[in-house]
């Protein structure tokens, strides 16, 4: 099996540009599959589709499929298609799509299609996959799973930097309130509710920088693959 490292956590807790950096040092495919999710809501917006609505959902998404090419040279470090239109950064944490992300995220429908999806990328090549559900749903018998937590107060400034090097206008009294939503959404949905996995390393980044956090990953996964080779 390739080598896959799960990162999980919730929102602003460092996720993407952990992953994103791991992927480059051990020169593995990177996703956020996080983006996939939005690239639905997106396109829900877009259609008038009823966010409630899980089956309308899935057929949203199986007639204008969630397109993900790896590329670590683009921006986001894949490119990603919704109803055959390039999604950037902007489009994809704009408040619209933040507001309704976690509604569409919770159905049953839409993240069984989600995950295939998911698990036929991660068979290509080795990968550094991040998200919510990667080590407990998504790879299950990932050799490396992390769960990047952080404080409120270090992850409301993170997606605060985020969305402004983006473009994205930022009320940080309303983007706290949003993250503390989301939080509660993405724990108590009844499908991949947000936890640890049982054997999930955890990481609190609240006060270790990027490289930080990388370099412990990437120890790990060297412990881990040093072991898979001796037994």
């Amino acid at each position: 099996m390739h080598l896959q490292i799960a990162i999980d956590g919730p929102a602003a807790s460092g996720k993407t540009t952990v992953a994103r950096a791991t992927a480059r040092r051990l020169n593995a495919l990177y996703l956020d599959t996080g983006a996939m999710y939005r690239a639905l809501a997106y396109l829900a917006l877009r259609t008038g589709t009823d966010v409630d609505n899980g089956a309308a959902l899935a057929r949203l998404l199986a007639a204008s499929p969630i397109e993900v090419h790896l590329d670590r040279e683009a921006p986001l470090g894949f490119r990603i298609s919704a109803g055959g239109q390039e999604l950037d950064e902007a489009a994809l944490q704009s408040n619209e799509v933040t507001a309704i992300v976690s509604a569409v995220s919770a159905h049953a429908e839409v993240r069984s299609a989600m995950v295939r999806a998911q698990r036929r990328i991660a068979e290509g090549a080795p990968v550094v996959m991040a998200g919510r559900d990667i080590g407990s749903v998504v790879l299950p018998d990932a050799p490396v799973k992390i769960y990047l937590t952080a404080s409120a107060e270090a992850r409301i400034a993170r997606r605060r930097a985020q969305l402004e090097e983006s473009g994205v206008n930022v009320n940080a009294r309303r983007l706290a309130a949003e993250i503390e939503e989301r939080d509660r959404l993405d724990e108590t949905r009844t499908v991949s509710p947000l936890a640890p996995a049982p054997d999930a390393h955890v990481i609190d980044s609240s006060d270790i920088d990027a490289a930080g956090v990388v370099d412990q990953i990437c120890k790990l996964a060297s412990s881990k693959l040093a072991s898979r080779m001796s037994s």
